[in-house]
């Protein structure tokens, strides 16, 4: 079995808790990356300027001292014009409106602050590795169900660590290699139902899991993935 190697990456992550930037440090300093973490929004757009080049990705709670919501993010895209990929935390977003405008900015998904450290890595890695991942562009619901899945003749089970319209990402010690094509099934919380799905392995690391994009799905099932996640990628629920 072979385990994709990611490149060292700088994540800018701006939070106005202690306890949010300390996890989210822990989690990137864990996986080899390297975590600048502010607490204000003054550090926040110095670091912006002074090290643009260097930054490969923001993650942004809105309800920063002295500035907050759209207008935050405003400021940020004064100063890349609109280079950076932006992750914002799901729980300082307010409404559905807050949410366009998000969007009209270029944000790229939303994180729930409240994630175990196990799970932060592979919240982020859709957005930290876009070539490799593919993800049309899908909101993450950060959650823990059960998923089996089959590839080849080997059949295991394991738990989400997310859910997107495109894809899942898997907690699992023994994850597949890069490439390899898998059938899942899992039922969303509060269905009984199973949904059906193929796809493809698109990131691989033995201490995070796996990213399958998916591949196949049946219409049916696909409209109820679109549903949940639409439903559920800004709330925030503590882990």
């Amino acid at each position: 079995m072979t385990t994709s190697i990611a490149p060292r990456k700088t994540v800018l992550v701006a939070a106005d808790t202690p306890f949010v930037r300390e996890r989210f440090k822990a989690a990137l300093d864990a996986a080899g990356h390297r975590a600048v973490v502010v607490k204000s929004v003054a550090q926040l757009l110095a670091h912006v300027h002074a090290d643009l080049d260097d930054l490969d990705l923001i993650v942004l709670d809105l309800r920063m001292p002295h500035a907050s919501g759209a207008e935050l993010v405003r400021r940020i895209r004064k100063l890349d014009q609109g280079h950076l990929p932006i992750l914002v935390f799901s729980g300082t977003v307010t409404s559905a409106e807050e949410v366009r405008e998000l969007a009209a900015l270029g944000v790229g998904g939303y994180l729930n602050e409240y994630s175990a450290v196990a799970h932060i890595l592979p919240s982020i890695a859709p957005h930290l590795f876009p070539d490799d991942f593919n993800r049309r562009g899908s909101p993450r619901v950060v959650m823990g169900i059960p998923v089996s899945y089959r590839a080849g003749g080997r059949i295991a089970a394991a738990l989400s660590l997310n859910l997107g319209r495109g894809g899942i990402a898997i907690r699992t010690s023994g994850p597949l290699p890069g490439g390899a094509a898998v059938k899942l099934r899992f039922a969303l919380p509060g269905s009984r139902r199973e949904l059906e799905a193929e796809g493809v392995v698109c990131w691989s690391n033995e201490r995070a899991g796996m990213g399958v994009r998916f591949t196949s799905v049946k219409p049916g099932d696909q409209a109820a993935i679109d549903e949940f996640v639409d439903a559920h990628f800004f709330r925030s629920v503590k882990t």
